[in-house]
């Protein structure tokens, strides 16, 4: 029922309280006042139904809803939503959903579902973000972050941006422009314990490999060991491999082959699988460290059981955490070839906009409050990672500016222009894997890979 129908006395619901006789003849006065007010509360009833099933009220309080995985930074969201409630009017509420694999079925049910949030984040390759883009999931936001001299997108790391945008001519045919909001970066590199190499007599950490794979028969005979990090979590082998990939035959090559046009038998890829046979031969890696989840090469790193980790940024929060009297350092990979190592990074966590909100507009101006410079600043301080705003980075600790200078050196493959097979990138990990443990030589991995490489160029042929 609507309100103009109860004011005006020609509809059908016709209250003309003067007239009550000629409406209810066989009525009494208090019986009909009884009727209207119950009929008046009845449509009162309905209305605020209505309100609370999702209809857009101009009078209604804007809640703006969100999800996320990130546990260690509830406390910090929670703060910053009371900030901008009492700052706006605008209530936002976050859930959290982990661990990160029970966050991902969730957004996509919901997906499927058509029950987004208006805020939300993905976790997976560039080929899922686009499937969901696609798809009319995810907000363009490339005139919001354009719009104006003081542009929204110049706040960030160059790399933050390119996790969450497409170009022309992308290979998933995706409209052009940035689709996600970056919340901080992330880069992976070298961590070294100062104690430890101190104890083992090493005075600097190494720049070349030559010189890190001198320092393991030095730990070893101060009863130390050397590496340690999630090998078992086999993207983190691809990520050391591909670091050396760059460094040893250059971007160009990397990619060449990844378009089948460059040989996994190729001298310089063999060289790359040789690393982790010289690793394994200079008694470096710690014992069952292919089977090793991230974490617990964590816990065996802050509990100083090893001298060098292959690491993350957002390591510096969960050692913290550990052991807050860990002395150690970051370090780029030390170089093996004669071209630049590129390590992976960009944006560490990204939030989108649902493209159906019936808040799109204040989510959007949400994301623009929660990326500028002070809600940075603070949720770099209290969750110590790495703001995504390149003004939020002047109060970091010593070993988080560490990895912030190397920023603009990272690389990743949601920004390649081309991207290798899934089945490759399996055998290719395995491989090292089976390298690691003896199994097979640097030689008989290239070649195995080369053939499952071959199999799906056919396929694609096809």
């Amino acid at each position: 029922m609507q309100k103009s129908k109860i004011q005006n006395p020609k509809s059908k619901l016709n209250l003309n309280i003067k007239s009550p006789k000629k409406i209810f003849n066989n009525l009494s006065l208090g019986f009909y006042y009884s009727f209207v007010i119950g009929v008046l509360a009845f449509v009162i009833l309905l209305s605020g139904c209505s309100v609370q099933e999702g209809s857009v009220s101009s009078e209604a309080k804007v809640t703006i809803r969100g999800w996320h995985w990130m546990t260690d930074r509830e406390e910090a969201f929670d703060e910053l939503v009371r900030q901008y409630e009492e700052k706006t009017g605008v209530r936002v509420k976050f859930e959290l959903y982990a661990p990160s694999d029970a966050y991902t079925q969730k957004v996509r049910a919901a997906a499927q579902a058509g029950t987004l949030p208006d805020i939300f984040g993905l976790l997976g390759e560039k080929r899922d973000f686009s499937s969901f883009v696609i798809a009319g999931h995810v907000a363009n936001l490339n005139e919001e972050m354009l719009k104006d001299e003081s542009a929204w997108k110049n706040r960030f790391f160059s790399r933050a941006i390119a996790v969450s945008e497409f170009l022309s001519g992308n290979e998933f045919n995706v409209e052009p422009g940035v689709y996600g909001v970056p919340l901080d970066v992330m880069n992976i590199q070298m961590l070294y314990n100062k104690d430890l190499l101190k104890e083992a007599g090493i005075r600097k950490p190494p720049k070349t490999w030559d010189q890190f794979l001198a320092m393991g028969p030095k730990l070893k005979a101060a009863g130390i060991h050397g590496f340690v990090s999630g090998w078992g979590e086999m993207w983190m082998i691809d990520c050391f491999a591909s670091n050396y990939a760059f460094n040893i035959m250059g971007e160009e090559k990397v990619m060449d082959t990844i378009r089948g046009e460059v040989s996994y038998t190729d001298t310089d890829w063999i060289e790359v699988f040789n690393l982790f046979k010289e690793m394994r031969d200079a008694g470096f890696l710690y014992s069952g460290i292919v089977t090793m989840v991230n974490k617990t090469a964590e816990q065996l790193f802050s509990n100083e059981k090893s001298a060098f980790s292959f690491n993350g940024s957002w390591c510096v929060n969960v050692y913290s955490g550990m052991n807050p009297d860990l002395n150690y350092g970051v370090m780029l990979p030390p170089k093996k070839g004669k071209f630049p190592m590129k390590i992976w990074g960009g944006a560490g966590s990204s939030f989108l906009v649902n493209n159906r909100s019936l808040f799109k507009k204040e989510t959007i101006e949400f994301l623009k409050w929660l990326s500028d410079d002070a809600q940075q600043t603070y949720l770099a301080e209290v969750t110590k990672n790495l703001p995504a705003n390149k003004n939020s980075i002047g109060k970091l600790s010593p070993v988080l500016s560490g990895f912030v200078k190397a920023m603009e050196d990272t690389t990743h493959p949601n920004i390649w222009p081309v991207h290798e097979f899934p089945r490759v990138i399996e055998a290719f990990d395995k491989g090292i894997q089976a390298i690691i443990i003896g199994e097979k030589s640097p030689a008989e991995i290239a070649l195995e890979v080369q053939k499952v490489k071959e199999k799906e160029l056919k396929k694609k042929r096809r």
